[in-house]
């Protein structure tokens, strides 16, 4: 398949209600290999401009396509986004969009070709009224753009922008099976330049991404893939040997098995995962990292169905959110949230606040994260939980990166070139 159709088929379906993870892998095994990059890059693109390519598109066309022309739809939004990209010549962006749409409705062309060229007749008084618009000018849904405005009214701008920006790759180096810099040296002698990071000692930002089965000690689980910011929560935990420690929402695996590094390999771990079909994943890291892990099946808000009765010193609550301080690593989060999805994963964390908290020995702690950037979510449901168990604490936390909130500390996304993460640490008396 040509890279650029397998790009609109993928567009298409993220449009329709699909997951990247899911919808762009298949198309992209159609596609030569030595064009799935291009492919990939031009999806992930499209996603990341999609507002403002959307505006535009609004001026281009009198009236929108019918849905089951939505391929020429997509086409023109690859398209387009190729011209503000620049990488590749006008006319052959152009060229080859009016011969792709004219083999899937051979009427299209014309009009690709007239819209395309339209663009670039126009293009600086086109982008000028787009971007008149909030969300074209930020990149973000409307909706979205108002949330983080209210809670980051002074920093809002700068986590627009950082969340339109591809992401690094970065690593996380075992440090119980070696040291950053032996890895460093390894991954230099193949080839792959890469530096330390500033502030997260077990991470390791790739100088350009490059495929797992090229990164040494990855097949052995001495080296994973995980943001900076996600490897922090491992470290706030400080899981000491011998201890009982519960991951409660584990899936794919990567704070989990970094417990278990953290832990010096000698915990009592579990790993709770409610979904079957992610749980596959998870076995899947715990194995390639030798993890010594009792792996459960169940609803962690339902501990009567799972729980053996005995407590833990330490519970990891990677709670389900709105992964809004992820979107530059999964641009199609933008097209599946909605503001109701706030309120409904808000209920889902405080539920599981409540029903792991009795788990949790007397003068334990539990770290809650998300990967989010909404108050409600964040130190909004901390501070409800505080208000409404006498029990419990929060220590202040101080990192080397981001900010500290009213209660607990935010990675703002870019910070550091991290993503978005959201950390409280809770004790109990």
């Amino acid at each position: 398949m040509q890279p650029r159709l397998a790009a609109a088929k993928a567009l298409g379906r993220i449009r329709d209600g699909g997951s990247l993870d899911r919808e762009l892998p298949p198309l992209l095994a159609e596609v030569p290999p030595e064009q799935q990059a291009t492919a990939q890059a031009l999806v992930y693109g499209a996603l990341r401009q999609f507002e403002l390519l959307e505006a535009v598109m609004g001026e281009l066309l009198r009236k929108p396509l019918k849905r089951k022309d939505r391929i020429i739809d997509n086409l023109l939004f690859i398209a387009l986004f190729e011209l503000l990209d620049q990488v590749s010549p006008d006319y052959a962006v152009v060229d080859s969009a009016v011969r792709l749409a004219r083999r899937q409705r051979s009427w299209s062309g014309a009009l690709v070709n007239g819209c395309l060229r339209r663009f670039l007749r126009e293009k600086e008084a086109l982008l000028e009224r787009a971007r008149r618009q909030p969300s074209a000018a930020a990149l973000l849904p409307g909706w979205l753009l108002d949330a983080i405005r209210r809670d980051w009214p002074d920093d809002w701008q700068a986590i627009a922008a950082a969340s339109a920006r591809p992401a690094p790759m970065t690593l996380r180096v075992d440090l119980s099976r070696g040291s950053r810099d032996d890895c460093l040296a390894r991954l230099r002698q193949q080839g792959l330049p890469a530096d330390a990071h500033a502030c997260v000692k077990s991470a390791i930002v790739l100088t350009t991404p490059a495929p797992v089965s090229a990164l040494p000690g990855f097949a052995e689980g001495l080296t994973s893939v995980q943001d900076a910011a996600a490897q922090m929560a491992a470290t706030l935990l400080a899981p000491r040997p011998g201890e009982r420690v519960l991951d409660a929402c584990a899936a794919p695996g990567g704070k989990t098995t970094h417990l278990w590094e953290a832990g010096e390999r000698r915990l009592r771990l579990t790993a709770l995962e409610i979904s079957e079909r992610r749980i596959a994943a998870l076995r899947e890291t715990l194995d390639r990292c030798a993890c010594d892990c009792r792996l459960i099946q169940a609803d962690a808000a339902r501990p009567d169905a799972w729980w053996d009765g005995k407590h833990y010193d330490r519970i990891l609550l990677d709670a389900p959110c709105s992964a809004t301080g992820v979107i530059r690593r999964h641009p199609d989060i933008k097209r599946h949230r909605r503001p109701e999805d706030i309120e409904r994963t808000a209920a889902t964390q405080a539920a599981l606040l409540k029903a792991l908290w009795p788990l949790l020995k007397p003068g334990g702690r539990l770290l809650y994260a998300t990967c989010s950037v909404l108050a409600a979510e964040n130190e909004a449901r901390i501070e409800s939980f505080l208000a409404e168990t006498p029990d419990a604490s929060a220590p202040p936390l101080a990192l080397d990166a981001g900010v500290a909130r009213s209660v607990g500390w935010q990675i703002r996304p870019g910070d550091l070139d991290m993503d978005g993460f959201y950390f409280a640490l809770l004790q109990k008396q």
